[in-house]
């Protein structure tokens, strides 16, 4: 299955996609996260009801598939090429941060380049959406708590995250990064390490990686952060990117106003943003 949701007039609201349409499921559940804690099982009956109202997923504006998750915990430098153009060493631990719900937008909004920085980044990325809630997680159980996977531009404003050993400031700026366009179930996927991230700027691939390159699977990633917190449905745990992000080029290539960025993972989908200026504060705006 597909989950999507979406804006419905103001309101958040979710469905599975049916070929070209969308079974609105709100009704049943409120939103991806109640309906997770259901399970697929139930979703899936669910969609199968005769009366069902339907949206036309053309014209839909679409949110981050899961759009108010508990979690957002994300893993740096975690494809072995990276680490080695980021001239770092290999991690004995996964490098974990932590990212704020409404630093992300949806598949096709533009995602706002900051206005104090021009080092705004590209980071194509497998993320993990878990399914059933857990703490102290064995890696040989992980996959079983992964409700399904989904295209994420993590992306980064470079100067911000260098300005201290912790990296949350270039990682949260308001609508920087993009989750979608959906949510396909872990049914459908099998096993995520077959899979592979292609980043792709102005229509030009900058990133290729194959996620069984990870340092540490996502079977491992689940099993450590499991370690240090309770994982919930709805969590998304972006699992890293691959080699070829533009502070690394030679000259580096940043995001740029009217740029588009399409992650696309094959058996996924493909996230497209363009990219536009952050706008300027209305007047009295207490951040200015």
């Amino acid at each position: 299955m597909k989950l999507v949701s979406f804006d419905q007039a103001g309101r958040n609201a979710w469905g599975v996609l049916r070929g070209a349409d969308v079974v609105v499921l709100t009704q049943v559940w409120p939103d991806v996260t109640a309906a997770l804690e259901a399970g697929a099982e139930q979703i899936a009956q669910a969609a199968q009801t005769v009366g069902m109202p339907c949206r036309t997923l053309a014209g839909l504006r679409l949110l981050p598939p899961v759009p108010a998750p508990r979690k957002i915990l994300c893993v740096g430098l975690n494809y072995g090429r990276h680490v080695a153009e980021a001239g770092r060493e290999l991690p004995a631990h996964p490098s974990m941060f932590a990212r704020f719900a409404d630093s992300f937008v949806g598949h096709e909004a533009p995602v706002w380049k900051p206005r104090l920085s021009d080092k705004f980044d590209y980071e194509g990325e497998l993320a993990v959406v878990i399914g059933r809630a857990g703490r102290h997680i064995a890696a040989r159980d992980a996959l079983s708590h992964v409700a399904g996977y989904t295209c994420m531009a993590e992306n980064s404003v470079r100067d911000f995250q260098k300005h201290n050993a912790q990296v949350t400031p270039g990682k949260n700026f308001e609508r920087s990064g993009a989750i979608g366009p959906w949510l396909v179930t872990a049914d459908e996927v099998g096993d995520p390490a077959r899979l592979q991230v292609i980043t792709r700027l102005n229509g030009t691939v900058m990133q290729q990686g194959d996620v069984s390159d990870l340092i540490f699977p996502i079977p491992e990633l689940i099993a450590y952060i499991s370690a240090f917190t309770p994982l919930s449905p709805g969590d998304v745990i972006a699992t890293g990117t691959p080699e070829g992000v533009g502070s690394s080029r030679k000259p580096p290539r940043f995001l740029a106003v009217g740029d588009t960025l399409e992650v696309e993972i094959p058996g996924i989908g493909t996230l497209v943003n363009t990219v536009a200026d952050e706008p300027a504060p209305e007047q009295g705006d207490a951040h200015d």
